[in-house]
């Protein structure tokens, strides 16, 4: 395998507490990278850097690990633009929108839905995200949900179950039947592609009973859960996510102190996704209170067709600095490591020896750019899994 080392660099994030100025971020000053395959081998002092096959010179740029983004919807079709029109125009949002893209999504073809995760996929890596986790949840037929599952599979290792995204318009008038379906021939369809099993425990789509049965028959399917939790209201979704350790409990808008308590004692993630508040109009999450409490908190776009249609982190973190209480440096420690962390990951989210060489220049001296300059195309280059690709 060849080496290649990324000298000059400006300050380089490792998130390695070990590493440079010894915080949760690892900042290198004056650094260097090697790469060796797909992996990160060397980093330290660019003037202690070791010989090397090839080097890209950084030109006093940032390098920072590539996003990890642990919460999207890419198996989808249609449009929801006027929706999204009508709701800026002052119509709230609600959880029955999904309905609009299931009967998009049923009516596509495999190839139009794998052309659009590609799409979007391509879109979000120009962005600096070289890790991604989606869902199924716009099916919610056996059939659709199945296909959707192995279509994503063939994009990523982090495909999660989402068949509880709400109540299958076929079964508005048996919801407990649609229960059945989701934890039977629904999961059986559903497990062999999938990591993970998610479910929206909000009202307007599963209750905290409902939500616990899908979970566990998922679990003893040998799926991982995490949880659609406190969006819109008040509910049992995290303190569930956290008796089941989950991996993360996604969204958290609304949270009691017991809420934020459980999150903290805990290992499950709370993973904010500011896009859907700027997308709805809605309170933003205080990402300050679960901090200080000591809970681990990622940063995700939710990138869906209905409530977040972004797949841009470098946004998500301004939003998380402007407007969610939180510092430049745990915007984007949560948007790497934290995504990492909501995925059960070591091997991503870090620039160390050992870590998958997932890295992102940036066209600024500092990671603080990215909310300094929002909206700024600041992605200068990405490699992943030791490859540039941009």
């Amino acid at each position: 395998m060849t080496t290649t080392a990324i000298t000059n660099i400006a300050s380089l994030v490792t998130n390695d507490p070990s590493l440079g100025d010894n915080s949760p971020r690892g900042l290198i000053p004056d650094a260097a990278v090697v790469i060796e395959g797909d992996r990160v081998v060397w980093t330290g002092e660019s003037s202690k850097a070791p010989a090397t096959d090839s080097a890209v010179d950084a030109s006093g740029r940032a390098v920072i690990p590539g996003f990890v983004d642990s919460h999207s919807h890419l198996l989808f079709a249609g449009d929801r633009t006027p929706e999204f029109n009508a709701r800026m125009s002052g119509r709230p949002y609600t959880a029955g929108g999904i309905r609009t893209t299931v009967a998009a999504t049923r009516a596509a073809t495999d190839d139009e839905l794998s052309a659009n995760v590609v799409r979007y996929l391509t879109e979000a890596l120009r962005q600096g995200t070289t890790t991604f986790e989606t869902k199924s949840g716009y099916g919610l037929t056996v059939e659709d949900e199945a296909r959707a599952l192995r279509i994503a599979a063939r994009h990523t290792d982090e495909v999660t179950y989402l068949g509880a995204h709400v109540v299958s318009p076929d079964y508005a008038d048996d919801p407990a039947g649609y229960v059945d379906l989701v934890t039977g021939p629904m999961l059986d369809a559903c497990a062999p592609y999938a990591r993970w099993v998610d479910v929206f425990c909000e009202k307007g789509a599963f209750d905290g009973d409902q939500a616990r049965a899908i979970l566990t028959a998922g679990m003893a399917k040998g799926l991982h859960p995490r949880v659609h939790a406190n969006q819109l209201s008040y509910g049992p979704g995290v303190q569930l996510a956290v008796e089941l350790d989950a991996a993360s409990a996604d969204h958290c808008t609304h949270l009691t102190d017991a809420d934020v308590d459980a999150l903290a004692q805990g290992s499950t993630v709370a993973t904010l996704l500011p896009g859907a508040e700027f997308s709805t109009r809605a309170d933003w999450p205080d990402a300050r209170r679960i901090l200080d409490a000591g809970a681990t908190v990622a940063l995700s776009t939710d990138c869906n067709p209905g409530s977040s249609f972004t797949s841009s982190m470098p946004f998500c973190i301004a939003l998380a600095v402007r407007d969610m209480g939180m510092t430049p440096d745990e915007a984007l420690w949560s948007a790497t490591a934290g995504g990492a962390a909501a995925l059960r990951r070591t091997d991503i989210g870090r620039i160390a020896p050992g870590a998958r060489a997932d890295l992102v220049l940036l066209d600024a001296p500092s990671h603080v750019h990215l909310a300094y300059r929002p909206g700024v195309p600041l992605v200068q280059a990405v490699w992943q899994r030791g490859e540039r690709t941009l």
